[in-house]
């Protein structure tokens, strides 16, 4: 079991070193592209972009088999709400994987009958309502802080004592700067849910581009992308930065 954590973390590592060139080079490229003494930065650039997305393939299976026992752990938690977001995530997290497994069959001409449209929109929908159960649980994570900030301001003269500063001695929770007073105020106190919180809103970018929600940019795209394989970079090299299940 040790030896598969171990496997799994390393997969997860190396895809997301792969995630962050691959986005950034896709964000150069777009800051770059209309200079006319770029071109072959450019054409290197999105050469190396596709290079990253290719080779991100070889660490889907770790990720895959991550996301099942991941989906598996969370419907063992006790709270229900959590533990729907977080089973439907992964479990939808792990669909998009074999989607995109898939979707690699074909490029390497294994499966060159593949609807590659079809299934190229099939991945990003699972991924999408994955990104939509992680922040549905974000949201009930932040809900509940901000429920037990509330009552502690009502017991203790409205204000939220946190015992071990009083930064927030004399903020008020009714009206809309309390809400997002308190809201900063929490999120600063639990840099975990921060942090995925980010994550999850900068990851929702591009299947909102690619399936014409919210149409962006490369720019965009890219830049969000190189926030979250950042950030993802951070937990697993800091595990007690990482949300828990």
């Amino acid at each position: 079991m040790e030896g598969f954590v171990e496997f799994t973390n390393r997969s997860q590592g190396r895809d997301q070193i792969f995630r962050a060139t691959q986005y950034t080079c896709m964000l150069l490229s777009y800051l770059i592209e209309r200079k006319a003494d770029k071109e072959k930065l450019v054409m290197k650039l999105k050469q190396l972009e596709s290079s990253m997305s290719s080779g991100r393939k070889m660490f889907r299976l770790g990720n895959m088999v991550h996301a099942l026992v991941a989906a598996r752990r969370a419907t063992q938690l006790p709270d229900v709400i959590p533990r729907f977001c977080l089973t439907a995530s992964n479990l939808t997290r792990a669909l998009y994987f074999v989607c995109d497994a898939v979707l690699w069959l074909n490029s390497v001409g294994l499966q060159p009958d593949v609807d590659k449209p079809k299934w190229r929109n099939w991945a990003t929908k699972c991924y999408y309502i994955s990104l939509l159960m992680n922040l549905g649980r974000d949201w009930y994570e932040i809900s509940w802080r901000l429920e037990q900030a509330v009552q502690e301001e009502k017991i203790k003269g409205n204000s939220f004592w946190d015992k071990h500063n009083q930064e927030l001695n004399g903020v008020k929770s009714d009206g809309v700067h309390g809400f997002f007073l308190l809201l900063f105020q929490i999120l600063k106190k639990h840099p975990p849910l921060l942090l995925d919180l980010v994550k999850n809103l900068c990851d929702l970018s591009g299947p909102l581009d690619t399936l014409g929600i919210y149409k962006t940019n490369p720019g965009v795209v890219g830049f969000c992308g190189v926030i979250s394989s950042l950030v993802g970079i951070l937990t697993l090299a800091s595990p007690h930065l990482k949300l828990k299940q």
